[in-house]
């Protein structure tokens, strides 16, 4: 199934989503869709996916014109999408999950889960893509749970599979088995729309590239034939510095002091086993690992956000173990979390509203139960213009920002303040280069201001670029310990598979 987009314009309001978007999606082929956060890409995708109808323009399916009125439309018509936040219910289990609203029955209209089930398993068998059908949704690893994502596609017959930034939450290892699903899919003649911000792979796995800029297409072309420089400059509209600007580091005093710390799971299980560190001032602290070996836990407890089970946490010598996320807070502790929407922001709330959610209470913003909305606004204007927030107004609702700058949100209320001890986890997940070169910015200027920084990221590459010490965690535990500036990737990479010497 061909399938072309002609002169597509999107209209919000005085907000121009898309503009006079021409694209040819093909069987047979990846599409990587490029463009930096904001650009409209996911826009783009909801106009063909029925969520959203096009001001104008039109959308054809093999030559013939089409409209869909709603997302029911462009599922019939063959379109599915894998979204980057995954729509799964975790009670449930894998077939009751893949077969959810359309439902094969038996007699009397009663659920047939014995065919949900051997559905399932057809389409695992032709794609290889390995899930349990009865498994529950939340005892799989974020690698399984897309795929099962993937089995939800195509069980409604899709023909052109929307894959919205597949790799963010993937290790490298789950990475390369995407991507042999996709050259799979693609194989058995599915078109396919592969939209992430990770240059490396759009290179590496896309037939054709078009690159979104200010909602409108602004270059493409065969990947063989183009770099990752000039893929970052037609994204964001200038020349892209992929390397950290950074200057050696002068750590000070000891500011972050952990030791024997024991955190436990929410089964009771131990998270964190007998962890000890100590972070200084003006110096980065990376935790490299793959997800799932307890950096969450360790993160939360850090924090604040969970109970610790053992050991000691001390901040500038004073014992901080027990002490919740607000005491922290006012010692000076800034925390970007790792999931922005669950835990980093309320999505309904306003950009003025968010800016100010871990200290609303202060008697800057507020007068007892009244709050100065004078000053909030003001205040969350000021921080948006100077972190580059892109948005009509701070009234905007954050739900209605691109990821990036949702992301800048979190970052600017938290970097806006006098700091101490900076806590980021995964910190640029999700976001495109000019973003991530701007955060990392921002980081390293906390450093270089004096902060003692903890970053936790899946990403080596950034873990590598951002850290004067690097510590590995494998299964709860210190493995290795790497100096930042002369660690190899390959021997990082051995200690976070659990192979140390």
């Amino acid at each position: 199934m061909n399938i072309e987009l002609r002169g597509i314009t999107k209209r919000f309001g005085s907000l121009v989503a898309n503009r006079d978007v021409n694209m040819d999606i093909r069987a047979g082929q990846v599409l990587g869709l490029l463009g930096e956060n904001g650009a409209g890409k996911s826009t783009l995708m909801n106009v063909l996916c029925g969520l959203y109808r096009p001001n104008e323009g039109q959308i054809l399916i093999d030559g013939k014109p089409v409209a869909f009125d709603g997302p029911g439309d462009a599922i019939a018509a063959g379109i599915g999408m894998v979204h980057q936040h995954f729509m799964l219910i975790p009670v449930f289990t894998v077939a009751e999950n893949v077969v959810l609203g359309v439902e094969p029955t038996g007699p009397l209209d009663h659920l047939d889960l014995k065919k949900a089930r051997e559905q399932v398993r057809e389409i695992n068998d032709t794609y290889g893509l390995e899930v349990d059908p009865d498994a529950l949704i939340e005892t799989l690893p974020v690698g399984i749970q897309q795929r099962v994502e993937i089995i939800k596609v195509l069980f409604r017959s899709a023909e052109v599979v929307i894959f919205d930034e597949p790799t963010a939450v993937l290790t490298p290892q789950e990475v390369e088995d995407f991507f042999k699903i996709v050259r799979g899919l693609r194989d058995d003649g599915k078109a396919i729309v592969f939209i992430t911000h990770k240059l490396n792979e759009i290179i590496e796995i896309a037939d054709r590239i078009s690159v979104l800029r200010g909602g409108e297409i602004v270059g493409g072309g065969d990947p063989s034939e183009m770099t990752e420089a000039e893929l970052a400059e037609m994204m964001v509209g200038r020349p892209v510095s992929f390397a950290v600007d950074k200057t050696p580091a002068r750590p000070g005093e000891p500011l972050l002091e952990v030791r024997d710390l024991v955190v436990l799971r929410d089964n009771d299980d131990i998270a964190v086993n007998h962890v000890s560190m100590t972070i200084h001032r003006g110096e980065v602290v990376g935790i490299a690992g793959v997800q799932g070996n307890g950096q969450t836990p360790l993160v939360e407890a850090l924090t604040g956000l969970r109970q610790v089970a053992g050991g000691e946490v001390r901040f500038k010598g004073e014992d901080i173990t027990h002490a919740g996320a607000r005491k922290r807070h006012q010692l000076g502790f800034a925390h970007i979390p790792e999931d922005r929407q669950r835990t980093g922001l309320v999505p309904a709330f306003s950009i003025a509203e968010n800016m100010v959610l871990d200290c609303y209470y202060d008697d800057r913003f507020s007068r007892g139960p009244n709050m100065l909305w004078k000053v909030v606004n003001e205040t969350a204007a000021r921080n948006a213009a100077e972190f580059d927030v892109r948005a009509p107004s701070v009234f905007e609702a954050v739900r209605k920002l691109s990821g990036g700058n949702q992301q800048k949100v979190i970052v600017a209320r938290e970097l806006s303040r006098d700091t101490e001890m900076l806590i980021a986890a995964q910190p640029t997940r999700g976001l495109d280069v000019g973003s991530i070169e701007y955060i990392h910015g921002r980081i390293m200027h906390a450093r270089d201001e004096g902060d003692g920084v903890l970053i936790v990221s899946s990403e080596l590459d950034e873990i590598l670029a951002l850290s004067d010490r690097i510590l590995v965690m494998f299964e709860g535990r210190i493995v290795a310990e790497f100096d930042g500036a002369t660690a190899e990737k390959s021997k990082v990479g051995l200690a976070m598979a659990g192979a140390v010497a």
